[in-house]
């Protein structure tokens, strides 16, 4: 087997924040091999972006204390100088953020922050870059890429936005590209253009990806592994059809079972219900002792969950490379 991309191990992200420490995210432990996709799904505020943003060192480094490793093409991340970090953005590793309105810079045509990463990574001229620029434009569907280049972001529309900030990110053929709800601001068509465009990265460059999303639709569709976080931590992980087929921690079932059910209505007529998780996330600052699912848990029942942190073990039948793996103390007679 290939060397992987990047190895994550013992990942925790602390936060300084008025009401105390904030344990955002809790010793996560993963790995991505060249050509593979990664998607990490869960709650808004379950530690997914800031994940990611603690490998790119892009957290405030006066309220945030970050620990382990991260090993990205054998160079532990962490451990780099900000200069070293700095040239590693790019052609290491790339990131679409998930703000288009407020990442782009609104004083710089697109083209200019375009050519700008292009040319501190590469040994190109500034015709060669605004070429390399407009041809970026054109393989995520920007309509006219020669005329969008000289346009302000504030001429563009929000998906056209967020096209821009792919192509900034796929800009230097990244070993490791981090998209963070990549197609939330596209139509479906736009959408299904961008996935194809990063597997032909992958394809051609055995490019990493890690796609954060809450849409498990796109999952299905383009992973080939879930990771399933809440509360800062992994609660489950495997293949995308251990995960999403044969879900064994109660919050991924539950995340199953808010999808919308489009099969054929029941025989009076209706259709069913739409389930829903009951309460809230706990907050980072207050996180329980035990199972960080368990207050809004409907199958608790063992008396562990309320004092004992459950760890990942191996379940079902995943394979010795690719485990399935879940962090509960519910047993299968729970489903």
């Amino acid at each position: 087997m290939s060397a992987p991309v990047l190895e994550v191990e013992d990942l925790r992200v602390r936060l300084r924040t008025p009401r105390g420490t904030a344990h955002v995210v809790n010793g996560l432990d993963y790995t991505v091999g060249p050509g593979e996709t990664v998607a990490v799904v869960g709650e808004s505020g379950s530690g997914k972006s800031v994940s990611v943003l603690a490998l790119m060192g892009l957290l405030p480094s006066g309220s945030a204390t970050v620990t382990g490793r991260a090993l990205l093409q054998g160079e532990d991340l962490l451990a780099m100088s900000p200069d070293r970090l700095r040239r590693v953005r790019g052609p290491g590793m790339g990131m679409v953020f998930q703000d288009p309105m407020t990442s782009l810079n609104p004083v710089l045509t697109v083209g200019r922050q375009l050519v700008e990463g292009i040319r501190a990574h590469q040994r190109v001229s500034k015709q060669a870059a605004r070429a390399r620029a407009v041809e970026l434009l054109a393989e995520v569907g920007l309509p006219d890429p020669a005329r969008a280049v000289d346009r302000y972001p504030h001429e563009l529309s929000g998906g056209m936005r967020q096209r821009v900030m792919i192509a900034i990110a796929l800009s230097n053929s990244p070993a490791l590209l981090v998209a963070d709800e990549a197609t939330t601001a596209l139509d479906v068509t736009v959408q299904a253009q961008i996935i194809d465009l990063v597997e032909r990265l992958q394809s051609e460059h055995g490019t990493g990806v890690i796609w954060i999303t809450h849409d498990l639709g796109v999952v299905a569709g383009i992973a080939d592994r879930v990771l399933v976080m809440y509360g800062g931590r992994c609660v489950e992980d495997g293949t995308v059809d251990d995960v999403l087929d044969r879900p064994r921690h109660p919050y991924t079932r539950g995340l199953l079972g808010a999808l919308p059910d489009l099969a054929e209505p029941l025989a009076d007529g209706s259709r069913r219900d739409l389930a829903t998780i009951p309460g809230v996330p706990p907050p980072p600052t207050d996180l329980p002792p035990g199972c960080v699912f368990w207050p809004r848990c409907p199958v608790r029942g063992d008396a562990r969950c309320e004092t004992e942190q459950p760890p990942l073990t191996v379940v079902g039948s995943g394979s010795a490379a690719l485990p399935h793996r879940a962090a509960t103390w519910c047993g299968e007679d729970s489903r």
